[in-house]
């Protein structure tokens, strides 16, 4: 989406579009999984646990940290990737307020 279409949403719903956007590919799930099950992870590490090229995993890492959800810290020549915490919880918090609006249609619908 263009940035003059963005910019007609809601701060909120923009938020919970980055969040999706960065969930919406199973590498990055897989990624995400990795970093929740070891606390962090160095880019080479996750190559040798998925199927993927170290170029390919480089580019989901950047888009999951462009969401917000994962940081990464420089470690001389390696960057270490975790969980980023604050925006984790805000993740769950949009999404639980995206999903718990819906209460069930009143009527038969289609």
């Amino acid at each position: 989406m263009g940035t003059a279409k963005a910019d007609e949403f809601s701060v909120k719903d923009n938020r919970v579009s980055r969040y999706a956007k960065a969930l919406s590919h199973p590498a990055r799930i897989a990624i995400l999984n990795l970093l929740i099950k070891k606390q962090a992870c160095i880019c080479g590490d996750i190559v040798e646990e998925l199927p993927l090229s170290q170029s390919t995993v480089s580019q989901h890492l950047k888009e999951l940290k462009a969401s917000g959800l994962i940081k990464g810290e420089i470690d001389g020549p390696k960057t270490c990737y975790c969980i980023d915490e604050a925006a984790w919880q805000e993740a769950k918090k949009c999404f639980g307020i995206l999903f718990d609006g819906f209460k069930g249609a009143p009527v038969k619908c289609c």
